[in-house]
């Protein structure tokens, strides 16, 4: 059973280190371990102690979901905790959404998970949903289900090929960092849609890029030109506030800004 954890660790770790892209010499260099036993560790030779594990993973730049999975592969038990939002233990983190989001107003934010879940989101993004969909889907709600799905947003984004090109390249480099199944799963979901795949392999379509992609979006008469910025709460030490993102977003021209001051009114 011992050589058969030591085992499962080495193929992990060696996993890893090959999609980093690392020689085993350049990660025990910044692991601060020698390579021989690192070469160890892979081939199963020997054990590693969980603070090893942790330097190991960390290392590697992995998450703190990947590092429990180092460590459940060693044999220890996970260190992480996954909370919930809601619950006692993420009170601060629950304080610190809310405020944001309504320093955010009159404009919209949305806070999701790692993929893309709605979690919650401010009076500027409910008015800015109504708008354009005229009314708040029921139920859950993914926003890059919603972006890309041909019977949601796309219609209403004059600029979505830019667009989505942008945010698939995202989710691809998601899937690349996370390696987990639902990362893929995601990714595979989105690359479903129609056009979806074509376009992930297209090249950038403009020579010159402008500073920021502007999110245009339009519905009969009113037209809308938005900018995003992705946020995520430092120093975490539990896997749900690791994986929190709050997209805000800003106008880029003053009848933008002039339509979500007038529609908060």
């Amino acid at each position: 059973m011992a050589e058969a954890v030591q085992r499962n660790f080495g193929d992990h770790l060696r996993w890893w280190r090959k999609r980093r892209g690392l020689s085993q010499l350049e990660l025990a260099g910044v692991a601060g371990t020698s390579q021989r036993h690192l070469s160890f560790l892979e081939s199963g030779r020997a054990t590693p102690s969980p603070q090893m594990v942790i330097g190991l993973a960390a290392a590697l730049n992995v998450s703190l979901r990947q590092q429990n999975a180092f460590l459940q592969s060693a044999g220890y038990a996970a260190v992480w905790r996954e909370g919930r939002l809601g619950a006692p233990e993420l009170a601060q983190v629950d304080a610190a959404l809310d405020h944001i989001l309504a320093q955010q107003e009159p404009f919209p934010a949305f806070v999701v998970d790692r993929h893309w879940n709605l979690t919650r989101a401010n009076g500027g993004a409910v008015r800015l949903v109504e708008f354009v969909l005229g009314a708040v889907p029921a139920g859950p709600v993914n926003l890059a289900d919603a972006l890309l799905s041909p019977s949601v947003m796309r219609p209403y984004v004059v600029n979505w090929k830019e667009v989505a090109l942008h945010f698939i390249r995202g989710v691809q480099a998601d899937a690349i960092a996370d390696a987990s199944p639902e990362a893929s799963a995601l990714l595979a979901r989105l690359l479903s849609y129609e056009g979806m795949r074509e376009l992930s392999h297209s090249a950038a379509l403009e020579e010159a890029p402008r500073p920021l992609l502007p999110i245009h979006l339009r519905k009969g008469e009113t037209s809308l030109r938005v900018f995003t910025t992705i946020a995520t709460l430092g120093t975490p030490q539990d896997i749900t506030v690791q994986e929190i993102r709050i997209e805000s977003f800003f106008p880029m021209d003053e009848l933008t800004a002039e339509f979500f001051h007038k529609s908060r009114a």
